[in-house]
């Protein structure tokens, strides 16, 4: 783990200590915080006031502030070495605005070391199933995808003006038998396409995203883009089915595109739509991560 850059014996202790400032505590900032070694200090925004003493149960230092109300974040000014910033953006509008209020609140001080912002596959849109590298230029196609765009271009202005060393994780589908997964949309039996009408689609296990977090916020370089991405190349249909032979539950239904614009909700449809497989080169050569789970057959059990 890196040091503050300060010489041995200059600063007490508790100012040597890395801090660590999770924006967005939920799941996947729960998991960084519990794999975060003991030694570094961790913080969480928080802005339920009954969140607070179990936050301090778990070794997590809550701090009161609301993205939504900027003026409640100066608080933040100074107080971490490094933030990993997992909030997402409102849920309409093009822009960023918790994005943007939180950098606000970090430069009013000294800037933190590092930060990592978790962003979202779909800033690229639909590639035809190409093998996507971090270099391929974004094409948001939603809103949503937009809204994210403008977030990682803040977070990289935020770190050449400021000298931290600003990257982003670029998250594909999440992943885990503690969380929502495929098994509940199994159940539910939603369909998935028809072969010849499936996408590509990239996944993670939440513990291997948040372990990627944690490589980038030590390793990550400034202003790169990383792909938090497992080995798998499967289409939509064929993780389902993977995922309905290991828990024993009957594949889904095969529906055309036709038909799944016709019958299934937009939001759904816009990731039924988007084809493409996410090359993790970065993420085993530059932050030196070993995924525990691969592929999702290795983690869906």
């Amino acid at each position: 783990m890196p040091s503050l850059q300060s010489p041995a014996g200059a600063l007490p202790a508790r100012f040597r200590q890395a801090r660590v400032l999770i924006a967005g505590y939920g799941d996947i900032g729960q998991r960084v915080a519990r794999l975060l070694p003991a030694r570094v200090r961790v913080l969480a925004l928080n802005r339920e006031a009954a969140r607070a003493a179990p936050l301090r149960s778990q070794g997590v230092q809550p701090l009161a502030g609301d993205l939504d109300e900027a003026a409640s974040l100066r608080r933040l000014a100074g107080i971490a070495t490094h933030v990993i910033h997992l909030a997402p953006p409102p849920a309409t509008g093009d822009g960023d605005p918790r994005t943007a209020a939180l950098l606000r609140a970090l430069a009013l001080r000294r800037a933190p070391l590092a930060l990592v912002y978790g962003s979202t596959s779909g800033v690229y849109g639909d590639c035809g199933g190409a093998l996507v590298t971090e270099t391929r230029p974004v094409n948001p196609g939603t809103a949503r995808a937009r809204r994210r765009v403008a977030a990682e271009a803040r977070v990289r202005a935020f770190g050449r003006a400021s000298g931290a060393r600003a990257s982003i994780v670029r998250i594909p589908g999440i992943y885990a038998n503690d969380r929502a997964s495929p098994r509940a949309r199994l159940l539910q039996g939603t369909p998935a396409l028809a072969p010849e009408d499936d996408v590509y689609t990239s996944h993670i296990h939440a513990d291997d995203l948040a372990r990627a977090c944690i490589a980038a916020l030590w390793r990550g370089k400034a202003q790169r883009v990383t792909h938090a991405s497992d080995d798998s190349r499967l289409r939509m249909g064929e993780y389902f089915d993977l995922a309905a032979d290991l828990y024993g539950l009957p594949r889904p239904p095969r529906i055309s595109a036709a038909a799944a614009r016709a019958e299934l909700p937009p939001a759904l449809l816009s990731f039924m739509s988007q084809s493409r497989r996410l090359d993790n080169t970065r993420l085993k050569r530059e932050l030196r991560l070993r995924l525990r789970y691969p592929t999702p057959r290795s983690g869906l059990l």
